[in-house]
């Protein structure tokens, strides 16, 4: 096993040290200067249009784009948004923490291609609902249908069976930690109450997503923004650590400014998601006039979770002063300790109940787009009460289990499933850029934009939009 764990980070050290580093930020920032710095010339409109969709009142099997927005946000804030963080600072120094500020910022351009996209090829299936993501765009667009198969099941297997045992883990862990709660017992629990909620399908999902994320989130930001206060002095000092040691690491880092460079962008990624090919599921099941409309919205949502969420982790770490580069103490327990130090002891219960919170909404979240990547391979009820099963065995698997090389094939298949949906988004750019000139055309006329396919110089894959098209 130590033999296959070392042939594991082997082929992760040339994947994320070379492959995908060049693909995220070389198609990142093509993205960024052909859209015309979408992410930074768009900010309120992807903030009106966010609003505009939690405004918005699904009909019958609908899912509104802020909801969709929640649904992906509940996978992408998860322990990646605290644990991730420390880590990422104990391996490669504060400096990596800029480097998960451009994934965010170059990511956003990416996620906005991605989220687009999948709007346009989605399908319709029925009561108004609609299914989509890299694996229906890479067949019906590409007419790669091998391809799409193979990243279905890959997204299925990392997103709803992987990396949910690694959430529950997460949750178990940090309980045992804070209250001495059996792992066990915990993890029948939750196992139970994914259950019950999964089982209610897509829909059940995407509300519960839409109450519990703003709320999360809104909770464990105030926390940081009062020890952000608290040590309001220190902050300007912190900011330059960050910036400086990106470019020049402590020397405790091992590997230097590779480290801190890897170490931000594999964990910016695992946080934020963009461009690996998990949000366009999420973003393709909205009902908006546009796909433009939920390209924008889950842009913001990169920035949410990294430049909001995790750097709120981020500062928590750093303000506290508790870290040590190449320390034993990272991820929640580095998390806890630094809370502790600020504000008393009542922070390893107040992280414990974090955890749950971000880490639950994960496991709905990540079990959402395996649902729509098993439609996509299987449209069979047995497969699907089967795949439940699955979810929910591994989530009990996760418990109790120690987990470091599970993490490790996390990494690998989130590389494979970034490196297949980067290709497939750069062969299909144009087609974003044509609904994007076409929405911007629209806004300048002073319409709410409506999409129209014929637009676009091939209805090659297209079928929901045709099939709006024709009902009215």
């Amino acid at each position: 096993m130590d033999a296959f764990g070392a042939v594991i980070n082997q082929i992760n050290s040339v994947l994320w040290s070379y492959v995908l580093i060049v693909l995220l930020i070389g198609l990142g920032l093509y993205f960024t200067f052909r859209t015309g710095f979408i992410q930074i010339r768009y900010a309120g409109e992807m903030f009106r249009v966010l609003t505009e969709g939690a405004g918005s009142k699904p009909k019958d099997k609908e899912i509104s784009s802020f909801q969709a927005f929640c649904v992906s946000t509940a996978s992408r804030v998860g322990v990646g948004n605290i644990a991730g963080v420390a880590i990422a600072i104990v391996l490669g120094g504060p400096g990596a923490v800029f480097w998960m500020w451009i994934v965010a910022i170059v990511g956003a351009a990416t996620g906005f291609v991605e989220s687009t996209l999948a709007q346009v090829y989605k399908i319709p299936k029925e009561g108004g609902a609609f299914h989509g993501g890299p694996a229906y765009y890479i067949q019906n667009a590409l007419h790669m249908p091998n391809l799409a198969k193979l990243f279905s099941l890959l997204l299925l297997t990392t997103f709803a069976l992987v990396y949910n045992s690694l959430q529950a883990n997460t949750i178990t862990l940090s309980l045992e930690s804070a209250f001495g709660w059996d792992r066990a017992v915990v993890g029948v629990v939750i196992a139970i109450l994914a259950g019950l909620v999964i089982c209610g399908g897509a829909q059940t999902v995407a509300k519960v997503a839409e109450k519990m994320v703003p709320i999360m989130a809104g909770i464990y930001l105030v926390i940081t923004v009062v020890v952000m206060v608290m040590n309001i002095e220190k902050l300007p000092s912190v900011i330059g650590l960050i910036i400086s040691n990106a470019f020049v690491p402590q020397a405790a880092v091992a590997g230097g400014v590779g480290a801190s460079i890897m170490n931000g962008i594999k964990r910016g990624l695992f946080s934020n998601e963009a461009g690996e090919g998990s949000v366009p599921n999420a973003a393709a099941t909205a009902a908006v006039s546009h796909p433009v409309k939920q390209g924008l919205t889950q842009a913001f949502g990169v920035y949410v979770d990294t430049l909001l969420i995790c750097s709120a982790s981020a500062f928590l770490v750093l303000l506290s002063g508790v870290y040590e580069i190449g320390g034993k103490v990272t991820g929640i327990a580095l998390v806890q300790k630094a809370l502790s130090a600020e504000v008393g002891g009542w922070a390893i219960s107040f992280i414990a109940f974090m955890i749950l919170m971000f880490a639950f909404s994960s496991l709905v979240g990540n079990y959402y787009y395996g649902e729509i990547n098993l439609a996509f391979l299987s449209g069979s009820k047995t497969a699907l009460y089967v795949f439940r099963i699955l979810v929910i065995a591994m989530i009990l698997f996760g418990s109790v289990a120690s987990l470091p090389l599970v993490w490790d094939l996390a990494d690998l298949f989130m590389a494979f499933l970034a490196t297949t949906n980067l290709y497939a988004i750069a062969r299909l750019f144009k087609f974003s850029k044509i609904a994007l000139d076409d929405y911007q055309a629209q806004k300048d006329a002073g319409a709410d934009p409506v999409f129209n396919p014929s637009i676009l110089p091939s209805l090659d894959g297209v079928q929901a939009w045709g099939v709006e098209q024709k009902k009215k």
